[in-house]
């Protein structure tokens, strides 16, 4: 699968999964439009547009997209990525503000990126090749525990959000799926794992977890996504693509 060339943009490309991607598409050859809150995790360069964007500004987003399409000609490959985790707990003893900033930056960035992606593909002359929308979920969307509620609901509306704009974009030539990594050792596994059980019940799992070792990496991550975003023959039948384990 020749990459060399390809346009990608990752969303929270500053740490853990989204920081992996970046390295592992810059060895491939892409180009990529990085952005996450803090400075991502590559320079500049004739491959590589660096910006520190919040998400959850949806004009900020959009001049960021126009921005990248300006420096690479064409955006091939949008990645949602960025998210938080927190807060946890249970749901009746959150501060309300700090779970709307969860819903703002988690739901709401990808509503931003989501549609900053669709407007540029709709805005050029129809290509060939597909332009390929990823949304990432995970596990805690279709399995909520204890002390998840921010993140577990965020993620499922994700998961129903990235559908509906399949259905509503394919005749743009856009394909949108949702990814779930698995467990990857990132920041948000960090603070999971940080959490005492009276927050959330399942951080011991989590600590036994990460004592074994049972990660998928950033790199692992990053080939099945490249793959089902260049290879129809390897996609799912449905929207949502679970990452195998590596372990």
């Amino acid at each position: 699968m020749d990459l060399k060339g390809k346009v990608a943009v990752i969303t929270g490309a500053s740490s853990g999964i989204g920081a992996g991607l970046a390295r592992h598409f810059v060895e491939q050859g892409m180009r990529v439009g990085l952005c996450s809150r803090r400075a991502p995790v590559l320079e500049e360069g004739p491959n590589v547009l660096s910006r520190s964007v919040d998400v959850a500004d949806e004009a900020a987003v959009i001049r960021f997209a126009e921005e990248v399409a300006q420096r690479f000609g064409r955006i091939d490959l949008w990645v949602n990525n960025a998210g938080v985790v927190e807060p946890i707990g249970m749901l009746r003893d959150l501060d309300l503000k700090a779970f709307a900033r969860n819903h703002q930056i988690n739901l709401m960035g990808v509503v931003h990126g989501s549609r900053a992606f669709i407007g540029h593909v709709r805005g050029q002359p129809r290509r060939e090749a597909e332009s390929v929308l990823i949304n990432l979920s995970s596990a805690a969307a279709r399995q909520a525990r204890a002390g998840m509620s921010a993140y577990s609901s965020s993620k499922a509306a994700i998961d129903r959000l990235t559908e509906a704009v399949a259905e509503e974009e394919k005749d743009a030539g856009i394909v949108a799926m949702v990814l779930s990594p698995g467990m990857v050792d990132s920041g948000t596994q960090a603070v999971v794992r940080s959490m005492p059980v009276e927050r959330m019940p399942a951080s011991e799992s989590n600590r036994r977890a990460a004592a074994l070792g049972k990660f998928n990496s950033p790199a692992h991550v990053a080939g099945h996504m490249l793959k089902i975003a260049f290879d129809p023959a390897a996609r799912p039948q449905g929207p949502l693509y679970i990452v195998p384990n590596q372990y």
